[in-house]
């Protein structure tokens, strides 16, 4: 279904009931990322997936300014207010996971409980995060220029995704043909409105997040491992787990485990909790 969002034509999926769970996917991906879940997280709750705006079937705007943290954050309070939702827990992966902890740290009021996997606060360094403008800039030029299959072809072959190299060609396909799926000027735009060298960093409201809180890592990310440490150690009621024989895409690569953890967390009123999954 579609939703008219402060003028953003945006789609939506909505399925079961009880309490509500959003879902937001990563850069290059969209609202069908979460479909392997639905039919086990919708026994227990009433989940939301969403295009972001850029992605999938919502709208991609020429004006880079409407792809904005702060606009997006401002789409899923209207979203919120829309559905009649007071309260939400919000599951976030990689970019989505930077926009779950920017409209956590927005409004904390609304938010129950928050899943971010592979996330991160932001970039602490002014200097990195100038670096790091510079980079999405020219990645933002080049998709313009050849265009979102080439430019998927890229993306998928970058160290990030290494090991997605061992999932079957079935699922490779499929994850291309949704990735394709994208507008240029969408994708192009995210990165310059989202992307993390632009993003305000979040480390200093860790602290203030009175809420459940589970980070999620893959052993073989490294550096988003390293981040996750960092930000539990400054959330009141963080919990981190790292999954074993796992990458960025951890829902992707490890979807079984994935799906029972995300449903331990939302149905636990368990505060803390520290574990490594394996198979």
């Amino acid at each position: 279904m579609f939703i008219n969002l402060r003028s953003l034509n945006c789609h939506i999926d909505i399925y079961g009931q009880g309490p509500p769970l959003l879902c937001l996917h990563g850069f290059t991906g969209a609202g069908e990322n979460w479909r392997p879940f639905i039919d086990d997280w919708a026994r227990f709750s009433r989940v939301i997936t969403i295009d972001l705006i850029g992605h999938g079937r919502t709208d991609a705007p020429e004006d880079s300014r409407r792809y904005t943290m702060e606009e997006a954050v401002n789409d899923l309070r209207e979203l919120l207010l829309k559905l009649n939702i007071e309260r939400i827990s919000i599951l976030g992966y990689s970019m989505g996971g930077r926009l779950a902890l920017a409209f956590a740290a927005a409004f904390p009021e609304m938010v129950e409980k928050l899943i971010l996997e592979s996330s991160s606060p932001g970039l602490k360094d002014s200097r990195d995060r100038e670096e790091r403008k510079k980079s999405d800039s020219s990645l933002a030029r080049l998709i313009r220029q050849e265009g979102v299959s080439k430019f998927v072809e890229r993306w998928e072959n970058i160290p990030l995704f290494s090991s997605q190299e061992a999932l079957s060609e079935e699922i490779k396909s499929r994850m291309r043909k949704q990735r394709r799926n994208n507008s240029p000027i969408g994708l192009a735009n995210s990165l310059l409105g989202m992307g993390t060298g632009v993003q305000k960093p979040y480390w200093e409201v860790l602290e203030k997040l009175n809420f459940p809180v589970l980070l999620l890592c893959g052993e073989y990310d490294q550096k988003f491992c390293d981040i996750a440490v960092g930000m539990q150690k400054l959330l009141p009621q963080g919990a981190l787990l790292k999954i074993k024989e796992a990458g960025h895409a951890i829902h992707v690569e490890k979807p079984q485990i994935f799906g029972k953890i995300v449903e331990k967390f939302l149905v636990s009123n368990d505060k803390k909790e520290e574990a490594t999954y394996g198979n």
